[in-house]
């Protein structure tokens, strides 16, 4: 029996990699600067996960995601 639903490729490609990054630093560094007590710094860095989501979609929508042309899956 064969499952109907198609695979998405989980995301191991370069825009999803790219925009899990930059949205890793700006929590990591948003975290650290709440710690701080250093509100504009925190504000910053959730401006930082937010644009970390729509480089990734940028890359994505440019070739760079599971299924673009660009990407080539690597053998497991």
């Amino acid at each position: 029996m064969t499952n109907p639903i198609a695979d998405p490729g989980h995301g191991h490609s370069p825009a999803a990699w790219t925009a899990v990054v930059i949205m890793l630093v700006g929590f990591t560094a948003g975290t650290v600067f709440f710690c701080l007590n250093q509100p504009i710094a925190v504000w910053v860095c959730a401006a930082v996960i937010v644009i970390g989501a729509i480089v990734g979609w940028a890359m994505a929508k440019a070739g760079w995601g599971v299924k673009g042309p660009k990407y080539a899956p690597k053998a497991h």
